[in-house]
């Protein structure tokens, strides 16, 4: 049953109150890391890598601009007690700074000089902002660099339940956040506490009754960040897992368009996609309510606060204490205190978000990766390896089940051999096949090439050598010349015509309206099963694999041209240790074994002609597809 959005808000507030997750609730929530601020302040730091030489001459610079703004307050104590009623400049306050003693000159050279100080002062906080900014972008780039990559390196069967509109959301929203963190978290609070030390020295200057006054404002930024802040981070951290759901159902809804519209379904997506909507809205209002309160305690404590001291001031001048000079500085000094407070609050709670979006990247980054190096590892080089395949007592099941979707499979493949792989749907054929190019790692045995354990050769070497066509062809948005020369980086053209005439393909690129510069869209959506399929088995050509997988690779041709590819590819795989796995009798006739797979196990292996020669599963189906026409496929009728 559908539930609402103020249900899942229900929910979702008693699990931040601690209570036990209703049904429905994120089911990894449990396993979320918790880090304390000062965790997350040290992650963060590491994370800033070499960008930390920038950051430190920023807060150098906002540093020294901080203590230039509090001059200009000291000299309007001048000009009030002594400048004004035409009284002589103190004679160290001349000496010192070399200003004429009294009258319009003492006022012209005291202006002038507040001028040239916050002037200095302006400039070098534009330029330390500006070397923050620097810092900002750099270490957007590289962090989000860092988690795309780590992303594109976790096993597969992740990568499938981040999906791409989550992943997207977590490289835009919460890396990005990350950089934002250095005005948040470094610069803005940096320039507050060098103002608010600086304004607490002088008030102390003028009346050390001040001081203590002022410092008792000062647990209550302590207090408010444990009592409330820490209440607020988590409430962003499910805020931006609830938009990673949101981008990742708009995303899976436009990829399937097709199947939306053809079931008439798209009321219903707009209403999933609304819910999550209503549900993230009212998630942010109680973020929002949450921030309000802590403002709103500052912003009652603030003016209590600046209403006392400059009661207590005002008092000290009525009793002779203090000068109507030190009482002007005083006033201003005091604003100079509280704003940074006020500063350290709003950035204390404005940053909960930009810490939630770092907590969510610490534990994307903390997850293992897929298949790391062991050590030693074999790097292998392309022109050393025979391309022998050797496969011993292999088993295997994915990481979300247990039971056994291989079982017990022996097999020796000699270089250069093409061995097609026959057997109903489901019988294993595809997972054989993901175990050979190491998407996955047996669950037992051992899969070797020419002798040794692909679990000791480094996993990107080993993908050099592959060449993969699938049945589910994916392209790029790009040109048919990005995506045919994506298998070869330094690709030329040449190469490229090459490969589009070995796979049938150059005709009818040629024909396209920009031949092999035309844009082709997101996923190849411009171009026809066949004509996408033939670009995929031309970007396989261009790899020069070794090692071939070609995966149902000319399902969705025509028959001219299903021929013409197999022509083109039975040269091609000469020399090459290929799987095939096809459906078509004209695709699995020519392989040097054909290896019948059922249940999981290897049910028959042999050529074509001594297959046939015996009354087994292949010549069943073999009878089975004749009788039914060329166009059916092996193994689809049941036995």
């Amino acid at each position: 049953m559908t539930r609402s959005s103020r249900q899942r808000f229900r929910d979702f507030v008693q699990e931040l109150r601690g209570r036990q997750p209703a049904s429905g609730t994120s089911a990894d929530s449990g396993r979320l890391q918790s880090r304390s601020f000062w965790q997350l302040f040290q992650q963060f730091w590491k994370l800033l890598g070499k960008r930390r030489r920038y950051i430190a001459l920023a807060l150098g610079s906002v540093t020294i601009a901080s203590l230039l703004k509090l001059v200009p307050p000291a000299a309007t104590k001048l000009v009030i007690d002594y400048v004004l009623p035409g009284r002589p400049l103190p004679g160290h306050w001349s000496e010192v700074l070399h200003l004429p003693a009294h009258g319009l000159p003492a006022l012209t050279a005291l202006a002038l000089g507040v001028l040239a100080v916050s002037l200095t002062g302006s400039l070098l906080s534009l330029w330390g902002r500006s070397t923050a900014t620097l810092a900002v972008k750099r270490v957007q780039v590289a962090i989000r660099k860092r988690v795309f990559r780590h992303a594109a390196q976790l096993p597969l069967h992740r990568v499938y339940q981040l999906k791409s509109g989550g992943v997207s959301s977590i490289l835009r929203e919460d890396a990005g956040g990350i950089g934002d963190l250095v005005f948040a978290l470094l610069y803005n609070p940096w320039r507050a506490v060098i103002q608010l030390l600086g304004s607490i020295c002088v008030l102390t200057w003028v009346d050390w009754r001040l001081l203590a006054a002022s410092l008792v404002l000062v647990p209550g930024v302590y207090l408010s960040h444990r009592t409330w802040i820490g209440r607020i981070r988590p409430l962003y951290r499910q805020i931006r897992r609830q938009r990673q759901e949101i981008d990742s159902h708009a995303t899976e809804a436009f990829a399937g368009m097709r199947v939306v519209r053809a079931f008439n379904r798209g009321r219903n997506e707009t209403g999933r996609f609304a819910r999550g909507g209503h549900l993230m809205a009212r998630q942010e209002l109680l973020a929002w309510w949450w921030s309000r309160l802590v403002e709103l305690a500052w912003e009652a404590l603030l003016p209590l606060a600046s209403a006392g001291l400059l009661l207590y001031g005002g008092s000290q001048v009525l009793a002779g204490q203090l000068s109507i000079g030190d009482l002007m500085m005083f006033i201003v000094y005091l604003a100079m205190l509280l704003e940074p407070l006020a500063v350290l609050v709003e950035s204390a709670t404005a940053f909960q978000n930009n810490l939630a979006g770092l907590e969510r990247v610490l534990d994307l980054l903390a997850e293992p990766i897929e298949m790391p190096p062991a050590p030693g590892a074999v790097k292998l080089d392309r022109h050393q390896v025979e391309g022998r395949l050797t496969l011993r007592d292999v088993s295997f099941h994915y990481p979300a089940s247990d039971e056994l979707v291989l079982k017990d499979i022996q097999l020796d493949v000699e270089p250069g051999q093409t061995i097609a792989l026959v057997g109903a749907s489901g019988a294993g054929k595809t997972t054989l096949c993901n175990l050979i190019a190491r998407f996955y790692d047996p669950t037992s045995g051992a899969i070797e090439l020419d002798g040794v354990d692909l679990r000791q050769i480094d996993v990107e070497s080993y993908r050099q050598l592959l060449g993969i066509v699938e049945q589910d062809v994916f392209l790029f948005d790009g040109t048919v010349a990005d995506n045919i020369g994506y298998a070869a980086r330094h690709a030329r053209q040449s190469d490229v015509e090459r490969a589009a005439r070995i796979a049938n393909a150059h005709d009818f690129i040629t024909a396209l309206p920009d031949g092999y510069e035309t844009l082709i869209g997101e996923r190849g959506v411009r171009l026809s099963g066949g004509q996408r399929q033939r670009l995929a088995i031309a970007r396989a050509v261009l790899a020069d694999a070794r090692i071939f997988i070609l995966d149902e690779a000319t399902s969705n041709l025509d028959t001219d041209s299903e021929r013409l590819i197999q022509q083109s590819l039975r040269g091609l795989l000469v020399g090459r240790t290929s799987f095939v796995i096809a459906h078509r009798l004209s695709t699995v006739v020519h392989a040097d074994r054909i290896l019948v797979l059922a249940d999981g196990r290897i049910a028959e292996i042999g050529t074509h002609d001594e297959l046939l020669s015996t009354s087994g599963l292949y010549r069943h189906m073999v009878h089975v597809q004749l009788s039914a026409g060329p166009q059916a496929e092996l193994g689809s009728a049941p036995r």
